[in-house]
């Protein structure tokens, strides 16, 4: 079975979240499952030569976008055994980071017709077309518009698989007509509408052959009006094609004992940590102390993160011999704050407005809670990366922080991290309490640890579960 990934980003080529972990690891998983998985994506600026110096040219053609004919190049090569193909045009992505841009509609609209169009030159055309998230979504439109029931593309199924439904490619509807050549009798509430502009998410989950989301209980949550984001209807529809299933994480990748990020490798050592700890400590200017908590939140500086429940619960937290080291970038008003607050207590809270992996990786070996209050949370990385190196997750239970951590319990000594329910901050204060006084009984904090450690993070049993789905749809498929 031969399955094209078709992705935005994918590591080691773009990443700006967890698409980019999950596009990059799942292949290697599935090869393991007896799957042959390959990648196409677009070639951004970011891109070095390096990377793409085994690359070879594949094709050079001609994408017809609406009234516009630009030219497109096919690349070709291998990292780490699997497959890349790279969409190649300047004027699309040449720049300086993947989204961000005014014309994103054209850039993507682009990018799932030369997906498309380049399957005329590839030497083996795949079974399945696996798209993610909305600058995908036009795929499965256009295999049962466009370029159905012509060849290359007969028979072709697609799988489209939701990893944050609040981020839905929503465009005024006069431009996709333009881009995708098509008149406004698309755009009903059946089809590509969506409150009166036009959905590249709906095209996807409504014109996919099956769907998944990337865990189980966040594919219960879309189907309802809190959390489908207006699609809850749409997902209702498709209820019985939409399976969840969870993310995992490169181990290799991530493994504090061969991660040459770290000063000091372990395993769930807590002197060794606590030994990174001071490292981190000496670099980011707070003061060294080994005993002293480490709470940690490497993220998108955004609503969804919870970090209005930060700010609510910060004279609480401030309050208690701790230490905050937070890494990312976001919204303004979250710099804002987090900047202040840093500048108020330098001893004890550091901010880095950036995105820096080696930084995310001292920080996870160094602290000692990893803070995730999301209001949502599709599946999350940051939670199974902070377990494989004994720092432990608190997070609230929604998505894929439900699925990965389980609430520590004193009684039975079973558990993973802590977890609270209700979105508030009185809620999340107590429950870092709670950890905090945990973490003052040393053997206790230990067990938490070696529970964690012993739990499998990696992609083998995602990957079994995306080959059932694979098989299903291959069997289960209708030609058109």
């Amino acid at each position: 079975m031969n399955i094209l990934f078709a992705a935005s980003e994918a590591v080691p080529f773009a990443k700006t979240g967890g698409l980019g972990d999950v596009v990059g690891a799942l292949p290697k998983a599935l090869a393991a499952q007896g799957v042959t998985a390959s990648v196409i994506l677009p070639q951004y600026g970011e891109t070095g030569d390096d990377a793409i110096r085994s690359f070879r040219r594949v094709a050079s053609f001609t994408v017809k976008l609406g009234w516009r004919n630009q030219a497109c190049n096919l690349l070709e090569g291998y990292v780490d055994g699997i497959r890349y193909y790279l969409i190649g045009n300047d004027y699309y992505y040449k720049r300086g980071t993947p989204y961000g841009y005014d014309d994103e509609a054209e850039r993507f609209a682009f990018f799932c017709f030369a997906v498309l169009e380049g399957m005329r030159y590839i030497d083996e055309v795949p079974d399945i077309i696996h798209c993610h998230d909305w600058q995908t979504g036009l795929i499965p439109f256009l295999l049962k518009t466009r370029y159905r029931g012509s060849p290359p593309y007969r028979g072709i199924r697609s799988l489209f698989t939701i990893h944050n439904l609040r981020y839905q490619g929503v465009f005024p509807q006069e431009t996709l007509c333009d881009l995708l050549g098509v008149g406004l009798d698309m755009f009903t509430m059946d089809k590509l509408e969506f409150y009166g502009g036009g959905s590249c998410m709906k095209a996807g989950l409504l014109y996919a052959d099956k769907l998944t989301t990337v865990s189980r209980t966040y594919a219960e949550e879309i189907r309802t009006p809190e959390l489908g984001e207006k699609l809850d209807g749409v997902i209702r529809l498709r209820g019985p094609d939409l399976t969840g299933i969870v993310n995992g994480i490169d181990t290799e990748l991530f493994d504090p004992m061969r991660d040459p990020e770290i000063a000091y490798p372990y395993r769930t050592s807590m002197a060794k940590k606590r030994k990174n700890k001071v490292v981190l400590q000496r670099e980011l200017g707070l003061d060294e102390e080994e005993e002293v908590p480490m709470l940690a939140i490497v993220s998108r500086l955004v609503e969804q993160k919870g970090l209005d429940l930060l700010e609510g619960a910060m004279e609480g937290l401030l309050a208690e011999p701790l230490q905050l080291v937070v890494l990312g970038t976001g919204e303004a008003r979250y710099e804002k704050l987090l900047g202040r607050l840093a500048s108020q207590h330098p001893e004890r809270i550091a901010v880095r407005f950036e995105f820096d992996d080696a930084l995310a990786r001292r920080i996870y070996a160094g602290s000692d809670i990893y803070l995730m209050p999301s209001q949502f949370e599709p599946c999350g990385l940051s939670q199974l990366i902070a377990l494989r190196y004994g720092a432990v997750p608190l997070v609230r239970e929604t998505g894929g922080l439900k699925d990965t951590v389980q609430a520590y319990d004193e009684y039975t000594g079973k558990g993973t991290g802590f977890s609270f329910r209700r979105y508030n901050a009185a809620e999340f204060l107590q429950t870092v309490r709670r950890a905090l006084a945990l973490y003052r009984n040393a053997p206790e904090w230990q067990r938490i640890v070696d529970n964690g450690a012993c739990e499998n993070y990696g992609w083998s049993g995602s990957a079994r579960d995306y080959a059932a789905v694979y098989r299903e749809l291959a069997d289960n498929g209708k030609e058109y």
